[in-house]
């Protein structure tokens, strides 16, 4: 059993680390809320290893993977309240043995690799480090049909993770060398490496930015239309949840893509409002489809069609 200790530290790690999801997650039940602050917990430890404040040098860091690889298995007894208490929510709601081994595969490649030549590479990398937690997160809250809903979660956690590429160009390329704006995009739009060290928002990048969004669009879209495979008292939460971070794209938009000079946030109190917003037409509908177009920043898909069917078809990358 998770002690309230474990609870309180995995609680405060969401808390300081990921405060859109920390939003989302304080909306579900009890028996789901709990659970979601050690996984996320998890997920930052693990995170930590290879992003972190530390000059461990590549050996280190996948020697300190592996044994967190082989904790959360458990494989291995801890000492770490976070794994300890993930070692046991995993034994419990049943989390798939797999989808560890393929978060912790991806953190794994962060060590060695900082581009990412095209987009179905991306794609690779993002099963283990975006659509896995998805598929985590399938198990803890109990989903009835999970094979039904699992493209659906893996989407949505893709569409949150490039939400996330897309905010943090300059904190990726200053604090960890990285550059996950695929290769074969910057390219597209003749988009430099050295453009981007020098965080210069030229037209293209400005335009690869744009064609990143809307990719990132096309996956909420899918994501979004699985909600409706969750628990009832768990579907308000995650559309929240998605709301909250495609708000990022309408100010990246209002930026106009220049996300070097001022990082787009969103506060407190617009969180606040977009709570509201949702939960009034929640209240109207129930249906995650039309709450999320009425509310979120994400437009309608390419064709701008009415019909509800053809907006919201998930379209090929």
């Amino acid at each position: 059993m998770v002690t309230d200790q474990q609870l309180r530290r995995s609680k405060t790690i969401q808390q300081r680390t990921g405060r859109t999801f920390h939003f989302a997650t304080r909306l579900l039940p009890k028996r789901i809320r709990q659970p979601t602050y050690v996984l996320y917990a998890f997920f930052r430890v693990a995170d930590e290893v290879v992003d972190g404040v530390t000059d461990a040098p590549p050996e280190e860091q996948r020697e300190r993977l592996e044994r967190l690889r082989a904790e959360a298995l458990g494989r291995k007894e801890t000492d770490d309240d976070v794994l300890a208490a993930f070692q046991e929510v995993s034994e419990e709601r049943g989390i798939p043995d797999e989808e560890i081994e393929i978060f912790i595969d991806a953190m794994l490649s962060d060590i060695e690799k900082n581009r990412w030549e095209s987009y179905d590479e991306l794609a690779e990398y993002m099963r283990g480090s975006a659509a896995a937690v998805g598929v985590m997160m399938q198990a803890v809250m109990g989903v009835e049909h999970p094979e039904r809903a699992k493209p659906h979660a893996v989407a949505l956690g893709e569409a949150f993770q490039l939400t996330n590429f897309l905010r943090d160009v300059r904190e990726d390329i200053e604090d960890h060398d990285r550059i996950y704006l695929p290769g074969d995009t910057r390219d597209r739009h003749g988009v430099t490496e050295a453009d981007v060290r020098r965080c210069n928002p030229t037209d293209g990048f400005r335009a690869a930015m744009a064609d990143e969004l809307r990719r990132a669009e096309r996956k909420y879209r899918e994501g979004v239309a699985g909600i409706e495979y969750l628990p009832e008292d768990c579907q308000f939460a995650v559309l929240y949840a998605a709301v909250l971070y495609a708000e990022h794209h309408r100010l990246i938009r209002a930026l106009d893509y220049d996300v070097f000079s001022s990082p787009p946030e969103v506060g407190a109190f617009r969180a606040a409002w977009l709570w509201a917003k949702t939960r009034w037409h929640w209240q109207k509908s129930r249906d995650p489809v039309t709450v999320f177009r009425a509310v979120s920043a994400i437009p309608k898909a390419e064709g701008g069609h009415a019909n509800h069917q053809h907006d919201w078809t998930p379209q090929a990358d």
